[in-house]
């Protein structure tokens, strides 16, 4: 069974609309997926009755933002209801505070001589996009001409620490984490930096986290490492995922993937929520 536990649609900065995300991933091999978009799970229903028809299953999730000393933090939130109350009204909240942080890292970008304005990433985005996110920013800024790539534009403008970067002012960690218990869910910290790791973990796991995304597309098993052994230190589970958002930012779907023995403990509580299919018990 090939597990990705973390990937994007167009219900937040994907570029495939959960449907076809579904078929995609399916016909890449992939037997278990989570759709974890930004803040929203509006995603989820497209998503599952696709996969029903190709014999996919997924996991109902949201990938929820949250800020720390002017740092983004992000909580995966997995078998959670997408419908309730604490998902519906964060995804409200999130619609306007995201564009108000797209504005505010449009303007720095201009302030510096870079020609880029709101109506080249909502171009970017498309018609009919729930969120607007950092990737379609970065693909106006390759549309403009300001960088050769996306990943150009994340390594010297928009990624985290970088000139333009303005953090999601979405809540703390600790609002994220009891949102997806407020779901049902289990809150699990994505890409968990390293320094991080020391500095705020044990203060997430009191506040109830339950797991760290310690396999990722593009990491190293040395890194990988570091996050298992946070992650048994505190008696915590381990996902793994791609954070898949489209070919322009490197890897086809379905090139990463984890085996159920690596996120047994994970499965096993999510055993209590989602119906898993064979192969992974």
């Amino acid at each position: 069974m090939r597990i990705d536990l973390h990937m994007h649609s167009t219900a937040s900065d994907g570029e495939l609309p959960p449907g076809e995300l579904m078929l995609r991933a399916r016909a890449a091999g992939l037997g278990l997926v989570a759709l974890t978009d930004h803040d929203s799970a509006e995603g989820v229903p497209d998503a599952t009755k696709a996969a029903a028809e190709v014999g996919l299953a997924v996991v109902p999730a949201s990938e929820l933002s949250s800020t720390w000393e002017g740092r983004d933090v992000h909580i995966l939130g997995y078998g959670i209801d997408p419908e309730a109350a604490a998902i519906v009204t964060r995804g409200r909240t999130a619609r306007r505070r995201r564009r108000a942080r797209m504005v505010t890292m449009v303007d720095r970008l201009r302030e510096a001589g870079v020609a880029v304005g709101m109506a080249d990433v909502e171009r970017a985005a498309g018609r009919g996009r729930v969120m607007i996110g950092r990737p379609h920013l970065a693909r106006a800024l390759v549309d403009v001409g300001a960088v050769a790539s996306v990943v150009e534009a994340f390594d010297t403008l928009i990624g985290d620490g970088h000139p333009a970067f303005v953090p999601t002012d979405l809540g703390s960690p600790r609002d994220a984490i009891e949102a997806v218990i407020a779901a049902g869910g289990i809150p699990v910290w994505a890409h968990p930096p390293g320094d991080q790791l020391r500095t705020l973990l044990a203060t997430l796991v009191e506040a109830g986290l339950q797991g760290l995304e310690a396999y990722r597309a593009g990491w190293s098993a040395r890194r990988s490492r570091q996050v298992v052994g946070a992650a048994r230190e505190h008696g915590l589970c381990v996902t793994g995922g791609s954070d898949w958002h489209g070919p322009d930012r490197g890897g086809g779907l379905g090139d990463f993937w984890v085996t159920p023995r690596r996120i047994r403990a994970f499965l096993d509580l999510l055993g209590d929520r989602v119906d898993l299919p064979p192969g992974t018990h």
